[in-house]
């Protein structure tokens, strides 16, 4: 895992500079991944879009996958068996480990969430969030819990 975690994060700085650069031109087509398919499950509040970029397998047991969560948007919480890193690309969102205080995220800000730990993370409450999730699948899938009430989202 730690091979492919250290390709991606290159690419990804590789990646950076030219979106960059595109963005300074066009600022319509700043997007890093595509949006993705809208998530339906009852696992999120809000309307959340994923694309998968690469599956785990036999082979390589990371799953990464394109996150956008609209303004409000939350996922329940949940934990990952073998753990997680979010890498926040654009927007404003928010990252809270149950029992800590909830942090906000921006662009370039990266969360490594330990294995086992319940979580949640999402869009603040007026602007869209989108991150790049590297769940690590070694240990199992992701184990979700209860849903994020109004009071923690919006607490500071």
């Amino acid at each position: 895992m730690k091979c492919n975690l250290k390709y991606l994060i290159l690419m990804l700085a590789f990646i950076s500079p030219a979106c960059t650069n595109v963005q300074k031109k066009d600022s319509k087509s700043s997007i890093l991944f595509p949006k993705g398919e809208k998530h339906t499950t009852k696992n999120f509040a809000g309307d959340v879009w994923v694309k998968s970029l690469i599956d785990a397998d036999s082979l390589n047991e990371t799953a990464v996958g394109n996150v956008t969560f609209a303004p409000g948007a939350r996922s329940n919480w949940h934990s990952h068996p073998g753990g997680q890193i979010i890498l926040s690309i654009d927007g404003v969102g928010y990252y809270q480990e149950k029992g800590k205080s909830k942090v906000i995220l921006r662009k370039g800000d990266v969360i490594k969430c330990p294995p086992n730990t319940p979580h949640w993370h999402g869009a603040s409450k007026d602007t869209e969030f989108v991150q790049v999730a590297i769940t690590g699948r070694t240990n199992g899938a992701t184990v979700w819990l209860e849903s994020v009430p109004d009071s923690t989202y919006l607490a500071n």
